[in-house]
């Protein structure tokens, strides 16, 4: 078997295993963030059930798969991996809350930044983890700016995740950092669209968006090389 296919089946199965199981044990623990007056929310210890478990094992194990396979030979696959477990976790709450809890997003930034250290440590590849500090941070910079222009339309939320993204997307490449960052403004417009054309929602409603930040990392991850060498000819 070659070794795609076992990094592909590895990351089945672990990252699948790690969400299903981290999800609903992290509902129950994390803090509920401060409202502004008159805001509601649902409960994170009310989403702690199965269904939880269901769909952040389930969306871990196709981001675990189809990065197992691309990565398999690339140092920072075990970064990846943890990042597509706390993602799918963030986007699953995301989705349901509207918030993308810090509680979750800083301990991301200490294991996946101790994780490409080590990728860098065992392969010397010292340039990508500068790259990816520094994509990272202009990541971070770029929805800062976003969230100070446009408050109603990103989430400070947002921004922490932003750097996170930009930081794994950076070590991959700039291609990749590109279209993974902002493929979430294409997903996110294009979805949005459909569904107010369908009135499922109305101009005024926003969908929340860390599902399609995390949507576009991984797509950035599956598309940003190949773009990469096109716009290079």
């Amino acid at each position: 078997m070659s070794s795609e296919w076992l990094a592909a089946a590895a990351g089945v199965v672990c990252c699948g295993a790690a969400a299903s199981v981290l999800a609903p044990w992290l509902l129950r623990r994390i803090p509920e963030p401060v409202l502004d007056e008159g805001d509601t929310k649902v409960l994170y210890a009310e989403l702690a059930g199965p269904r939880a478990a269901y769909w952040c094992g389930g969306l871990a194990a196709v981001a675990g798969g189809v990065l197992g396979w691309l990565l398999a030979e690339d140092a920072a696959l075990i970064a990846w991996l943890l990042l597509a477990v706390s993602g799918a976790v963030l986007g699953y709450i995301d989705a349901r809350t509207r918030f993308l809890p810090s509680a979750i997003i800083w301990p991301t930034y200490a294991v996946v930044g101790l994780a490409l250290v080590g990728a860098a440590l065992m392969s010397g590849e010292w340039d990508a983890l500068r790259r990816a500090a520094i994509a990272g941070a202009i990541g971070f910079g770029v929805f800062y700016v976003l969230w100070f222009a446009f408050p109603r339309g990103v989430g400070f939320g947002d921004v922490r995740l932003s750097g996170l993204l930009g930081l794994a997307l950076g070590w991959l490449g700039w291609g990749e950092f590109a279209a993974g960052l902002y493929g979430g403004f294409f997903l996110g417009a294009v979805v949005g669209i459909v569904l107010i054309a369908a009135r499922v929602l109305t101009r005024r409603e926003m969908v929340p968006f860390g599902p399609f930040m995390l949507a576009g990392a991984l797509a950035g991850v599956v598309v940003g090389e190949p773009l990469g060498r096109l716009y290079a000819g």
